[in-house]
């Protein structure tokens, strides 16, 4: 199995995302809700792997298509939380590396860790809009996890210990081995791409159209989180 996309154990599942894609805000959200519900907390991790959309594209994730997607998206699970920016235009984040490699920092610290700072990373931008491109910002949603070591994650940080990380996984998730943020993938070979979620561009892609949802299946996230606990 190849473990540059695949879990290392059964007790995992790999989640592919950038910090700044609605579609894998919406899949984490139901991720987490969706062990919780079927009791399975502790049991399963989510193992949290960049896919960095402004390595691949070249550019910034630009705001007015994310901004097209926040009502769609958003409409169809609005509890994940969501809002439009409403800071100036230039306090509009614009990359989200040193976010994504704090999330793999985060990982020296455990599971649990990188997972809570990852999910607080993605509330503090999209319902709170706050720019986690900072330092200062990433270690503050840190701090209020209540999970991760701010101290350690700081000097991680200063260092770049898991820079090289982030760029590994951005290279295993190349050549179409990894379709999409989000993309999730089990420890038995089981994949899915933008989980439950069929959407389509209508009038031009990305920044220029906007999204139409054609199909959502949140049960989805229950027989990922089913199927990966059977594997245990």
């Amino acid at each position: 199995m190849d473990q540059t996309r695949y879990p290392t154990s059964p007790e995992t599942i790999v989640v592919f995302t950038d910090l700044n894609c609605s579609f894998a805000h919406l899949a984490v959200y139901k991720l987490h809700e969706a062990r919780c519900r079927l009791g399975l907390e502790g049991r399963i991790s989510f193992d949290h792997r960049a896919f960095p959309l402004e390595l691949f594209n070249l550019t910034v994730n630009e705001r007015p298509g994310v901004d097209s997607e926040v009502a769609v998206v958003g409409g169809i699970e609005p509890n994940a939380g969501w809002r439009l920016w409403q800071g100036p235009d230039w306090t509009y984040p614009v990359t989200m590396l040193p976010a994504l490699e704090a999330v793999q920092a985060a990982k020296r610290q455990g599971w649990q860790a990188s997972e809570r700072l990852d999910l607080a990373l993605r509330q503090a931008f999209w319902a709170q809009g706050r720019c986690i491109s900072m330092r200062h910002v990433i270690l503050d949603v840190a701090e209020g996890t209540k999970a991760v070591d701010v101290k350690e994650l700081a000097a991680d940080l200063d260092t770049g210990r898991a820079r090289a990380d982030v760029m590994a996984q951005f290279e295993a998730a190349r050549e179409g081995r990894v379709n999409c943020s989000p993309h999730v993938f089990l420890a038995d070979g089981t994949d899915e791409a933008n989980p439950g979620v069929r959407v389509d561009w209508v009038n031009g892609g990305f920044g220029i159209g906007y999204p139409v949802i054609e199909a959502y299946d949140p049960t989805v996230f229950d027989r990922l989180l089913c199927h990966a606990a059977s594997l245990l």
